[in-house]
């Protein structure tokens, strides 16, 4: 899951200031900690404007789910409740935490072929060294008619301004490959490799990848995430202000290519 920690470079915010904006649960903590994943899931469920928009993020995922038989498998879920929109779903974490079924890594997963009707998650595919493992994986683990259902990071001018400059993540749009060294499962990132796969080098996953169709990309949601204060800071909005924060998101709908922070995207098996 993303999350927003004060500044790693570019725009520094005064130590103190920096210091109060962290949330105290996970202030100073090692983002690879199965531990931090775990305060996470508090830190969402205590903030109402955040819990609101996780809520949207699944409602999303659930309403695209395809009409086939199977079960569905939640990648990244320790820090989420993806599962109370999604009945019977397969949770599943890089490494165990608190109340997930199974702990597996996306770029080998522990299912049969042609078994599952759709792999869902926010915030994860950015976060996956090698990306075409994973996208291999799934071709052979989907059903035909089965989708990938995502939520992630997207690259517009705004979001180059706050992911590149106000957010601890790496977020690296002109990065001239799909993969980057492998670290830690949440601290190693490329922010802007959503964008860059499905957008700057479209074509050539459509060449790589044909047995995937792509089905929808709908950029989105450029304020509300960084108000919320997101995973990692304190809430900078009251949760009753959610609502007129989605309005006004609603208005500007015609500047998302100029100003989203995120993207659903919907990719389906032939």
């Amino acid at each position: 899951m993303a999350a927003i920690q004060g500044p790693a470079k570019g725009i520094r915010l005064p130590s103190l200031l920096r210091r109060w904006l962290a949330h105290p649960l996970t202030a100073g903590r090692d983002l690879d900690d199965p531990t931090t994943t775990h305060l996470r899931k508090q830190i969402v469920e205590s903030k109402p404007f955040l819990r609101a928009i996780y809520d949207e993020w699944y409602s999303l995922l659930a309403v695209q789910l395809p009409e086939v038989p199977g079960p569905v498998l939640e990648l990244g879920a320790g820090a989420g409740y993806c599962e109370k929109f999604i009945p019977g779903l397969i949770t599943s974490e890089i490494f165990f935490c608190p109340g997930i079924q199974l702990v597996a890594d996306a770029q080998q997963l522990p299912f049969r072929e042609a078994s599952l009707r759709a792999i869902v998650f926010t915030d994860v595919l950015h976060h996956m060294p090698d990306v075409r493992r994973f996208f291999a994986e799934a071709r052979r683990c989907l059903l035909p008619g089965g989708k990938i259902l995502m939520i992630e990071p997207w690259v517009s001018g705004w979001s180059r301004f706050v992911y590149g400059r106000l957010h601890h993540e790496p977020f690296q749009p002109a990065a001239p490959d799909w993969a980057f060294p492998a670290s830690g499962p949440l601290s190693g990132a490329n922010g802007a490799l959503p964008w860059i796969v499905f957008e700057r080098d479209r074509a050539e996953f459509e060449s790589e990848f044909p047995e995937f169709a792509i089905e929808q990309i709908s950029a989105f949601m450029p304020f509300r995430y960084v108000v919320s204060g997101g995973v990692g800071m304190r809430s900078l909005m009251p949760g009753f202000t959610h609502a007129l924060w989605a309005a006004f998101e609603r208005a500007l709908n015609g500047s998302m290519p100029r100003l989203a922070m995120f993207a659903a995207i919907s990719l389906r098996r032939r």
